[in-house]
């Protein structure tokens, strides 16, 4: 028996478009598929690279919650975004309408996160990984 071939996360909203746009337009996601059925049903579905499944206890949910926010704030699901840089995508994302909870934080794994309230009520995590972009450009980061 092989593994699934694809994680597939269902969010609904209202804000429809909004969101669509927010994703897609902002923070890059790749449209793989757009449908609209009867009764005005509607779906995008929006490709993100590799996807993973990343389980937690609470002692390690607070633990990210201390370091990228300061407090517990996080909800159960939180998603999470890979990306090149993470100051310049979150600038991006705020002024399409997210509401910054924490700036960009260095974490002990050598990542860049921020943490935002985004469309469809997702709570999001951007992060840049400081060693990947060290060895891709010879930078030690932002």
């Amino acid at each position: 028996m092989t593994g699934p071939r694809q994680l597939r996360l269902v969010v609904e909203t209202e804000e429809f478009d909004e969101a669509v746009s927010f994703y897609r337009d902002v923070l890059g996601l790749r449209e793989e598929d757009m449908i609209e059925s009867d009764g005005g049903a509607r779906v995008a579905i929006l490709g993100a690279g590799r996807a993973t499944l990343e389980i937690i206890n609470p002692a390690q949910k607070r633990m990210i919650d201390d370091i990228e926010v300061g407090r517990p704030i996080a909800p159960k699901i939180r998603v999470a975004f890979e990306v090149e840089d993470t100051e310049t995508r979150t600038d991006d994302l705020v002024r399409a309408g997210a509401n910054l909870i924490a700036a960009p934080t260095e974490t002990p794994w050598r990542s860049l996160n921020s943490r935002l309230e985004a469309p469809a009520g997702l709570q999001i995590t951007i992060f840049e990984e400081l060693e990947r972009r060290r060895d891709e450009d010879g930078s030690s980061g932002p």
